[in-house]
């Protein structure tokens, strides 16, 4: 069997980091990880070739080497969906499709041959047997049980450019304990946190040494530490292990609910083995809301200063932040720009709020007949797809607003200030200097310092770094790069 494994495009969006990767040369931000897993789960005598639509191109050649293709999506990559689908067609070659797009909308790609629903570890074994022996495959392989994550191979990163990504990743567990109303995890992944064993996350670790990787690994869990014990007990030490006799090759950014504040022990861990930044849904500062949605985890707390203790224990935090939930008022536009700018969350992902299918809000919104269309997975379209309460002119104005009071150039740059003034100490065996890192600084300099508006306030906090926080200058530049691509991806001066 020859398996052409397709990844479809994705869109200019807020973590696409399109208009910052040309400063290291590279054309994505990381690969796709659940097609190489599936990848791995296929007889090893089948010839696969994997292809990255935001590496390179699909091409005539690709589809006439192929008996199948696999594509796996997401909601944000419908556009490129369709246009595989149609290429497929016009060459008749077979396709089966999987991932969370296909998951929860499946009904809507009548064109597709076969769908592995849910977890592939699960739901495309029983139908490897039959592909290669030419029986019948059931078009739909679906199932309501969750993987066994002891059973999920090591990912074939092999088949990878890795030239062409900013980044690798992995994946230690799935699910998380929480059940946020808008969110589609509990929906696609359970609430029970499965996790791999330690010796299997090593194995990966292993394999992405051997293919001369060095640099940043995104642990891409909905909740690294959903399950604590497990975390503490056995993966951080083995990781830990691991990269000290490995001299530090790889800098782990990872995505943790706000609790993780309460844990001065597991931060710590986490510094030791390498992980340098965390991600953390904040949503909202309103108390109210976050009693409406369900957002349990940040109820009762107070999250600027949460934040805070993270970043004076040495880790950075990015964070998501949404309006348009049925209780904002028109003050929350201000609480939420406020709040960005005083924490010194120098990633801050503001997005309206969507409905993806099948979550609670969903089947409420859809109850009160307020759905109004798909959900484009898009963070920055400035679209929803139901009726929010607030007058629609409203809240889009509103949103503007804090997408300008947070990305314009000096109060950016104010950010990364205070971000940089908050963090405690860093694991210096973590940073590292390569060509990559040099070919953006001197890129940045031109770009950004030289022919951009708000050079002034690049030198400027370039020169307090130097003076303040000279060991933390790479991740100024870094984050100097991303201000850029905000910039431009919402069309700001």
């Amino acid at each position: 069997m020859n398996i052409l494994l397709i990844y479809p495009e994705y869109r200019n969006t807020f973590f696409s980091f399109q208009h910052a990767l040309q400063f290291i040369s590279r054309k994505a931000v990381q690969p796709p990880l659940g097609l190489i897993t599936v990848s791995a789960l296929l007889p090893s005598h089948w010839n696969k070739k994997l292809l990255d639509l935001n590496i390179s191109p699909l091409q005539a050649k690709d589809l006439a080497w192929a008996d199948y293709v696999f594509i796996s999506a997401m909601h944000v990559q419908k556009e490129s969906v369709d246009k595989i689908l149609a290429e497929c067609s016009k060459y008749g070659v077979k396709t089966m499709a999987g991932g969370p797009l296909f998951t929860l909308e499946y009904e809507d790609y009548p064109q597709v041959d076969h769908f592995i629903l849910n977890e592939a570890e699960i739901t495309l074994t029983p139908l490897l047997d039959a592909m290669e022996t030419g029986g019948n495959i059931r078009r739909i392989s679906e199932t309501k049980q969750f993987a066994d994550m002891s059973q999920s191979p090591v990912p074939d990163f092999h088949l990878l450019n890795k030239n062409a990504y900013a980044s690798m990743a992995i994946q230690l567990s799935r699910g998380c304990p929480f059940a946020c109303d808008f969110c589609e995890i509990p929906v696609l992944l359970g609430q029970k946190v499965r996790i791999k064993h330690a010796d299997q996350i090593i194995r990966e670790l292993d394999a992405l040494y051997a293919l001369k990787w060095r640099g940043s690994v995104s642990i891409v869990d909905d909740n690294f530490m959903g399950n604590k014990k497990e975390i503490k007990n056995n993966m951080l030490p083995a990781i830990h292990k691991w990269m000290r006799e490995h001299s530090y090759p790889f800098i782990f950014n990872i995505q943790t609910s706000v609790d993780l504040a309460d844990d001065t022990e597991l931060i710590a861990m986490m510094i030791d083995a390498g992980i340098y930044s965390t991600f953390i849904g904040i949503e909202t500062p309103s108390e109210y809301t976050l009693n409406n949605c369900n957002k349990v985890q940040n109820r009762n707390r107070d999250l600027l200063q949460n934040v805070i203790d993270i970043q004076k224990a040495g880790m950075f935090v990015s964070g998501g932040f949404i309006v348009g939930f049925d209780s904002d008022t028109p003050e929350i536009f201000q609480q939420q720009a406020d709040f960005i700018q005083q924490s010194g969350i120098i990633w801050a992902m503001v997005s309206l709020l969507n409905a993806p299918k099948n979550t609670r809000l969903y089947q409420r919104l859809e109850s009160e007949n307020r759905l109004t269309t798909e959900v484009t997975g898009n963070n920055t379209d400035f679209t929803m797809n139901f009726t929010p309460r607030m007058p629609e002119d409203e809240l889009l104005q509103g949103y503007h607003s804090i997408i300008h009071s947070i990305y314009e150039v000096k109060p950016y740059y104010e950010r990364i200030q205070r971000s940089l003034m908050k963090i405690g100490p860093v694991n210096r065996k973590v940073l590292r200097i390569d060509r990559y890192y040099l070919r953006a600084f001197f890129r940045s300099i031109l770009i950004i310092g030289i022919l951009n508006k708000g050079r002034g306030e690049f030198w400027s906090l370039l020169f307090w770094t130097l003076f303040h926080r000279p060991n933390l200058f790479l991740y100024t530049v870094m984050y100097a790069i991303c201000g850029y691509h905000f910039r431009r991806v919402y069309q700001l001066s």
